[in-house]
């Protein structure tokens, strides 16, 4: 078969050159389409009941992510000049386009009764620029005699205070997003400039576009950090600029395919589909080297190009086309996930692994056939003197000292075992941002005077309409809302009860001491006033439904892990419906922190699902190489091993189970078998076609394959180890552990590969004599 394929290759070489061009340049085409995710990622599968309780959430009160905070010192409460600044710039931000409000101290409304009209009306605090620091003093004591704000928009305790930016929904998702916040980011940096303030930057929509643009940048970057690598390892192994030009050239066109087909799919680049042009570089090149290390070693033996390409394409092409299919598995069964995020990523990095193993194969032979006979310099790795010392020392280590190997890998699986038993499944909204990061250190600041700005919502269906009106029901939402506040990681919750509150401390002239629930003395006069008030309905527009059913209270945390999550939702769900009976009351905790914790949870699960339905289709794919029960342990073991190791180092050096670490697992064990495959491949060819023993076959097969292995192991190795540079903790975790991984992986199918060959051979030997 691979004997028809090889010739029909070389005999119409401009036909399949034709082909190629055509198909790159459409791909090209279609790679225009590609841009940037601007929404927020899709992790849970759409019919996921948190998934749709968080939808049918957003469809009755609208986004809950749609808010940008600034946050600032305690300088602008007692400066008159800065607070007039930060004033200004709460109504210059408050201007721009596709921004729907913005609340600061700068712009509080004060919630006064209107006794004429028989309502509640809202006036500026503060309607003109403070002239003196006298009037800011007064100012700032009618501040903290509205117990509504306190804790909202500033801290009453340290001063700080922050500015709040609502997003229009239509832009909050879409391109149009990125210069409205750069705009918000210059009109900031005048002011912090002007005043020598430091002022902290934080809500989704910010986090989120900062990432994109770190995605982007990192796009660009490992794309061409990859390719540098690559062509740098081809030299220092060739040391000919045909074995580096061309296998580069090859490469960058399967990176462009890649694109392409993001483009065709209609796939965005997130922080995963941003990774697979790199990937496809990294993971392409070892199919150049395989072909054309066989060629020159063909060619090195007959002295005939176009024969030694010929056999070099017999060879290598089903050893390539299963070692391709295994690493393509590796990703491919993402898909299984049923995760947008993941499944996107496993369909073009697997389809893509395989269309770059077609562009190798066929155009390696074609370019080189067009090219002069290699030289003797460039067939001289063939021959290099430290590379067969390094494999004839393995080679005798694997023929004389096996029991040490075993021994060693025992060893090492224990300590491993023990490392896994420290490992922890947490994972963070900004944990794959170093803490040196602003947006990681501004978060902080809003964990430290807010209590955080990621949202957790609770709604509350009181089953029947105008449940929310009976006063019973309100107390109970208040006394839910104290409840989840002793919680430190909790902000103050947001309410119907605060609006009756402050509703009430309006009725009062305006009287602290009165901001309460009302009472039944004076409910309903409070209540009279709220229903004619178009102040009061325009608050409560986000807080309760049309039918005045369901009740909203919304809570900020701060970024506590899932872990810490996972356990305060357990402790929180139960203690509600101690409060709210779940025969009378349907109560859902959802918002953008809980699908960020469900969402863990899930992809956790799943992709440590997905590792084992890896795991069986790899083995299933060495059954039909091999045929034999103690072949596919054989062929397994190595490649098992590195995964045991890396899992206990993660242990040791404390690095949590999260979907950035868990899914390193399936695509290494993909790529990492590919090694067995050479080595077993090219051993059992030799089992075919010599009469040699099992002890002579290793050996020659060490040293036939070992060079190509050792090659390909240091592409991979250097080439994944350059996510290490990313400023995402899980890419650089995900390059780190792959190399850590791949090298454990060669060390192993270099040594306890070949040794369990040899103990077989004992085996058998013993059973026939």
């Amino acid at each position: 078969m691979w004997e028809k394929f090889s010739k029909l290759v070389l005999t119409n070489r401009l036909l399949v050159l034709a082909l190629f061009f055509l198909l790159t340049t459409w791909m090209a085409w279609q790679a225009k389409h590609v841009k940037l995710a601007f929404n927020a990622v899709k992790v849970l599968p759409k019919t996921d009941s948190a998934y749709t309780k968080y939808n049918d959430f957003k469809d009755k009160f609208g986004e809950d992510g749609n808010i940008m905070v600034l946050g600032a010192p305690p300088d602008i409460f007692f400066k008159h000049q800065i607070f007039n600044d930060w004033q200004t710039l709460s109504s210059d931000i408050g201007h721009i386009k596709g921004i729907k409000q913005v609340l600061s101290i700068g712009k509080l409304l004060d919630l006064r009764k209107d006794t004429a009209n028989h309502r509640f009306i809202f006036t500026p605090l503060s309607p003109a620029p403070v002239q003196n620091d006298i009037e800011m003093n007064h100012l700032r004591q009618q501040m903290h005699n509205i117990p509504f704000y306190n804790g909202l928009i500033f801290n009453d305790k340290n001063h700080t205070s922050l500015l709040a930016i609502t997003f229009d929904n239509q832009i909050l998702n879409s391109p149009k997003r990125v210069p409205i916040i750069n705009t918000i980011l210059e009109k900031s940096k005048a002011f912090s400039k002007k005043n020598n303030i430091k002022l902290h930057y934080s809500g989704l929509p910010y986090i989120r576009t900062v990432i994109s643009k770190k995605i982007y940048d990192e796009f660009t970057l490992f794309s061409i950090l990859s390719i540098t690598v690559a062509a740098l390892i081809l030299f220092a192994f060739f040391r000919s600029f045909q074995a580096v030009f061309f296998p580069i050239i090859l490469v960058i066109a399967g990176l462009i395919w890649s694109l392409g087909t993001l483009g065709i799919l209609g796939y965005d680049i997130t922080m995963l589909t941003g990774l697979i042009p790199p990937l496809i570089v990294i993971i392409g090149i070892p199919n150049s080297i395989l072909l054309i290390n066989k060629y020159h070693h063909e060619f090195r033996k007959e002295g005939n190009k176009l024969k030694a390409m010929q056999t070099s394409m017999e060879r290598t092409a089903f050893t390539t086309l299963i070692a391709n299919l295994t690493t393509a598995t590796g990703f491919g069964v993402l898909y299984f996930t049923k995760s947008e995020l993941l499944m996107q990523f496993g369909i073009v990095a697997s389809l893509n692994i395989m269309g770059t193993w077609i562009i190798c194969l066929c155009m390696i032979p074609i370019i080189f056939s067009y090219l002069p006979n290699p030289e003797a310099h460039h067939i001289k790795h063939l021959e290099s003197k430290p590379m067969n010392a390094f494999l004839d020392r393995i080679n005798w280590l694997v023929q004389t000292k096996r029991q040490w190997i075993y021994l060693i890998t025992l060893g090492l699986i224990i300590i491993a075992v023990l490392g896994i038993t420290y490992i922890q499944v947490n994972g963070y909204v900004v944990d794959d941002l170093p803490k040196k990061d602003s947006v990681y250190q501004d978060m902080s600041f809003f964990n430290k005077n807010f209590d955080g700005v990621l949202p957790l919502e609770v709604t509350i269906d009181t089953k029947r309409k105008n449940g929310i009106m009976n006063l019973s029901t309100i107390k109970k939402v208040d006394q839910m809302q104290n409840m989840v506040t002793t919680y430190p990681e909790f902000s103050r919750g947001i309410s119907i009860v605060d609006i009756l509150k402050f509703s009430s401390q309006a009725f009062y002239g305006g009287n602290p001491a009165f901001y309460r629930l009302p009472n039944d003395m004076d409910k309903s006069f409070v209540l009279s006033y709220m229903t004619s008030s178009g102040a009061n309905q325009t608050m409560l527009k986000n807080l309760v439904d049309h039918n005045k059913q369901i009740i909203r209270v919304g809570f900020q945390m701060k970024d506590v892990g899932s872990s810490r999550m996972n356990q305060l939702i357990k402790e929180l769900k139960p203690r509600i419906d101690s409060i709210f009976s779940p025969k009378k009351n349907q109560v859902e905790l959802t918002g953008s922190s809980i699908i960020f914790i469900k969402g863990t949870n899930y992809l956790v699960k799943n992709l440590r699902d997905s590792l084992l339905l890896a795991i069986g289709l790899i083995t299933l794919i060495m059954w039909v190489l091999f045929r034999g029960l103690k072949m596919i342990l054989i062929s397994l073991l190595p490649n098992l091993i590195p995964l045991i190791i890396t899992a206990g180092i993660m242990g040791f050096c404390g690095v949590p189970l999260k979907p950035s670490t868990i899914l390193i697992f399936s695509i290494a064990f993909g790529i990492a078998s590919d090694q067995t495959i050479y080595f077993l491949t090219r051993y059992r060819h030799e089992l075919r076609t010599t009469q040699w023993t099992i002890t002579q076959i290793v050996s020659n097969t060490l040293k036939e394959t070992g060079r190509s292995m050792i090659y390909i192991a240091f592409i991979l190795f250097f080439g994944f180890g350059i996510f290490a540079a990313s400023s995402f903790g899980g890419t650089a975790a995900l390059g780190i552990l792959i190399s850590i991984t791949l090298l454990m992986a060669l060390i192993f199918n270099l040594t306890l590969l070949p040794a369990m060959l040899l103990s077989l051979e004992g085996y058998l030997n013993g059973r026939k004599n």
